[in-house]
């Protein structure tokens, strides 16, 4: 009887800790960073192969912080066929950097916060500057975030506040691509 009041009385003492959700059928550690969480989700087998032919693995492991917006594999599935197989040759490196960069924001940016700033502003929209100098803009539609590329195309965000080591990762459902 002592045992189970004792572990009453730790559990209601403990702060709870909001767990991060799964992302891709894998568990996301917030001791681990954007790349270590990354390479485990199978939802972003692309993205990882993106990162990885870019030379971006050290940048995104770095302390940080950043926001990043990472699309899963069907919105790179998404694009027109032989893109992404473009892309990915080593003379294609420097375009293929500025699209990955354009989906990466400096600072640590929750979902919550991008929606605050949103509705604050005068026309609704949450203004950002890529680490590729290209912009992104936040809105909410009902109760659910959107970031607009310089196309002006939407991507949901899909799962938010996926924490990290050295940031925060938004799981989106298109590639974002800068003008």
């Amino acid at each position: 009887m002592k045992l189970s009041v004792v572990a009453v009385l730790l559990a209601l003492a403990t702060p709870a800790l909001a767990e991060n959700p799964m992302v891709g059928g894998a568990p996301m550690f917030e001791s681990k960073n954007i790349v270590e969480n990354a390479v485990n989700s199978a939802d972003h087998t692309t993205l990882v192969a993106a990162v990885q032919a870019a030379g971006l693995v050290d940048a995104l492991q770095s302390p940080g912080p950043f926001t990043v917006f990472a699309p899963v594999n069907a919105a790179f599935d998404a694009l027109p066929a032989g893109t992404v197989e473009t892309l990915l040759k080593p003379e294609n490196k420097p375009t293929l950097t500025k699209i990955l960069t354009a989906h990466v924001v400096a600072g640590d940016l929750s979902g919550a916060e991008i929606m605050r700033r949103a509705r604050a502003s005068k026309d609704r929209y949450f203004h950002m500057q890529t680490l590729s100098g290209d912009a992104l803009s936040a809105t909410v539609r009902g109760n659910k975030l959107y970031i607009i590329d310089e196309s002006g195309k939407a991507s949901q965000v899909t799962i938010g506040d996926v924490k990290q080591s050295n940031g925060v990762i938004h799981v989106v459902n298109a590639v974002l691509l800068p003008k």
